[in-house]
Order: structure tokens, then sequence, then C-alpha cells
């Protein structure tokens, strides 16, 4: 298939693809998907040989959150019922931060729902990185605090994190249809804050949420620009009691051709596949570990995932390897020291056979959606 050489040689080579060509991705047929596969599969293995990096999020403040986000079970006047608490404590926070490392997370990510931090907050939350790094020096810690305010970013890199998120969710055009309590140009904002104060950034977005593949190709685009070292894919999870709970509009075979996408746009980055992989992936999973080379461990911020286990017999099943704490993920030319072993141009095949980008999806599973009732601001154990 020429597309999927072109796509292959440029992405061994750092080039980005047309957007014609990043489009022609997502419309390939179902009886192409495995050469799609496995044409990222060779970009992935370039920069990443066949390791996994495991995350885990903390959620340290669930709910009550003033933005009107209509993905979020969290948003202002969400119907959801999730759990809802405020600020965990330092020693709280490490401790459900400490189960996913015992799984083999090699990344905590810290999330609050709201707006953005206060001063108090960023104070708050400088006091739990210091106690999760005093029992595990090691973890990356990343923060997921909303909008940064001048100097926000630089006092939490001198508390030791790591890593800051704050995702563009989906393009610009659309922006408003999904939120209208801050901007897109707010995201960006927080993002270049992050870089600035020496923060490795973290932003992606959430497939799923009625866009057009236009959307999908526009907000990867920008993020390539925006050139974060993480991008998080996310897959809508319809929650009940928000605005989007009806919007069921993804498959498997989608899925996988979104994040064979990324791949090729994205080819050197960690691409981590994130919150509802389990929802619309389901035994699909494991190909995605092809296209990937991060994703989190256990449970979501308001939504259970698959139990730990089943993620890590699921990496060693299909031929992968947890990436240990002493491996630097990103490959040398970003910063890091990663494998990289050369692959060439993937074998000719026949031309793309387009189908229609609005093929229909799958029937709501929504018996697959659970809400969170553990770890975090219960007194159940986590699930890691």
């Amino acid at each position: 298939m020429d597309l999927l050489n072109t796509l292959v040689e440029k992405g061994l080579r750092r080039e980005l693809p047309s957007r014609e060509e990043a489009l022609a991705v997502l419309t390939t047929s179902d009886d192409d998907l495995l050469e799609v596969v496995a044409a990222a599969g060779k970009v992935r293995r370039q920069w990443f040989g066949r390791r996994v990096k495991l995350n885990y999020l903390v959620n340290l403040k669930s709910g009550l959150c003033p933005e009107d986000c209509s993905y979020c079970s969290q948003r202002l006047g969400s119907e959801a019922g999730i759990l809802k608490y405020t600020w965990l404590k330092p020693d709280e926070a490490s401790k459900a931060a400490a189960a996913g490392v015992a799984g083999g997370a090699k990344r905590v990510c810290l999330v609050a729902s709201g707006r953005g931090p206060t001063d108090r907050d960023v104070d708050r939350v400088s006091k739990t990185i210091g106690a999760i790094k005093e029992q595990n020096a090691d973890v990356e810690v990343c923060a997921c605090l909303g909008l940064l305010s001048d100097g926000q970013a630089e006092r939490l890199k001198a508390a030791g994190a790591d890593a800051y998120n704050h995702n563009l969710n989906t393009s610009e055009s659309t922006y408003g249809d999904i939120t209208t309590t801050h901007t897109y140009a707010d995201r960006v904002e927080t993002v270049r804050h992050a870089q600035g104060a020496g923060l490795s950034a973290c932003s992606g977005l959430i497939a799923g949420m009625g866009e057009s593949d236009a959307d999908l190709v526009d907000v990867v685009f920008a993020l390539r620009a925006l050139d974060p070292d993480s991008v998080p894919v996310n897959f809508l999870i319809p929650v009940e009691g928000t605005p989007l709970a009806g919007e069921w509009n993804l498959t498997p075979q989608r899925a996988l051709r979104i994040l064979a996408m990324v791949r090729f746009v994205c080819p050197d980055v960690e691409v981590r596949l994130a919150g509802g992989r389990e929802v619309h992936l389901r035994t699909m999973q494991p190909l995605a570990l092809h296209l990937v080379n991060s994703i989190f461990l256990g449970d979501y911020l308001t939504t259970e995932g698959q139990e730990g286990k089943a993620d890590l017999d699921m990496i060693a099943d299909a031929g992968f390897e947890v990436e240990g704490a002493g491996t630097t993920t990103l490959p040398g030319h970003r910063g890091g020291g990663g494998c990289a072993s050369a692959c060439g141009p993937s074998d000719s095949a026949e031309p793309v056979s387009a189908s229609s980008a609005g093929a229909e999806a799958a029937s709501a599973r929504t018996d697959l959606v659970t809400v969170r009732r553990r770890g975090a601001g219960t007194d159940l154990a986590p699930n890691a």
C-alpha cells in the first residue's frame, strides 16, 4: 500500500505527513486495518522498541468543578453519580501513588478538578509531590491542575514535578461546542507555561465526541506544532449524567485507526493510550500496543479501568515488556536515551480502499462504564 510505505518512511525520518495522508489513514477500510497497524508499529518500534510505560492516576480532588466541559463527569451541573471529595492530604495521596508504583507504574499523575489552582493549591500539591518523592525517589510525577497562572509552573517544578498535563482535547474550530467557560487559547497558553518552566509537557486529545476526521487531524497537527513530550489519546467515556452520554461513535477499528494516525503524525513522542480504552477497544486492546508506547494502569479519575494484573498480562501476552524505572522513555534526540532499532519500509500492497468515515458504531455498551468506588477518596484499596 503506497500510502503506508510513505508514512513509514516519513515516520522513521520524523517527517510530518501531509494532512491528506493523515486523513487517508482514518478512512482506510477494516480490510486494511492490520496493514495500518503493522505500518504504524514499525514507526513505534523504531523509537521505543517493545517497551510499554505504565502511568497511574491519583485524583486529588473529585467533582465540584466550575467548568462546563461537556465530556466530564466532574463538570458544573453534572448529574453523574461519581465520588465527590475535597483535597486528599499529602500522606493519603502518597499512599494511593505507592499502590500504582507497586503495580509497575513509572509515572504518577496527580489530577485535581477545577479551573486552575490557587497559590494555596500549588502549595498543597507541592507538599504532596514531596511526600511521593520521599517514598519513591525515582518515580516521575506529572501534575494536572487546570489552567496555570504566571509563576505556578515554576513552583511545581521547584517542588519536584517532572511534567504537567493539559490536553487540547479537540480542534480549535470546534472547541467552543465542547466548553464555554474557557478557551482553546487558554489551554495552549498553559502548555507553553509548563514548557517555559522546564516541565515535560503532556498534552493530548479526546476522540469520540462527535468530531469529524478533519477535527481529529487538526488537533493532532496542533499538538505536533506544540511539541509536547507526551500525547495521551483518550476515547470519550460516555458517563450517564453528562451532555455527551449518548455519544457512542467509536468502533474498536476506528479507535485503532485514530491511534495509528497519531503515531504517524507524532512518531517519536510518548503516545499514551488513556481513558476509554476498555470501553471502546475492548478485546482489541492488545493491538493498540503496536501503536502506543504508554498506557494508564488501573482506574481513571471517576470511572474504573480493568484490573492492573490484566494489563500486565496483556502486555506480556502481546510480546511487549514493561518499561523499567531506569530506562529513559524518550529517544536520545528528545533528551532521552531510548532504544531505536532501525526498521525498513513496509512491503508493497494494494492501494488504499477508502470507507465512509461515518460508518455506524457498535451499539451503546453502558454496562462497560462503571463509576469508581475504590481508591483515592474511599476506604477501599485502589485498583493497581
